[in-house]
């Protein structure tokens, strides 16, 4: 009977530990099933307001290319791609510069960059819209 006994306390224990994991799994399934909502909806809104505009929604950007985009927020100037290569610390071999070099050249004709002079490239700065000011 005592190994019954013993055995039951461990099957408890393990049913606990169970349920404590199924409830912790719904919250992230919840969490989860929540942020995708968001997004999609975010996603709806974005293709509104570009149609609306008769524009083309934009493209995600693809991987690598955040990165690239924060080191110019974090310079805050203009950067070379050998400046990128050592921010990103990726090396700054050929292939590594050239690589960084294409993507810039990508963010360019996205209008995301503007390249000023050859092999420098900053942040396009947005204007503000400037209101009306009424004059004919």
């Amino acid at each position: 009977m005592d190994k019954i006994e013993t055995r039951q306390k461990l099957v408890r224990e393990t049913a606990g530990h169970l349920r404590e994991q199924v409830a912790e799994l719904s919250e992230q399934l919840a969490t989860a099933e929540l942020t995708l909502e968001r997004l999609q909806t975010t996603r709806e809104t974005l293709l509104e307001l570009a149609a609306e505009d008769n524009a083309e929604p934009p493209e995600p950007l693809p991987p690598g290319y955040r990165e690239v985009l924060a080191a110019f927020v974090k310079a805050g100037h203009g950067l070379r791609a050998k400046e990128i290569c050592e921010i990103l610390g990726i090396g700054t071999d050929p292939r590594h510069t050239e690589s960084i070099r294409a993507k810039l050249k990508r963010l360019v004709d996205r209008d995301i960059l503007a390249e000023p002079e050859p092999g420098l490239f900053t942040l396009v700065q947005q204007s503000p819209a400037t209101p009306d000011t009424g004059s004919a």
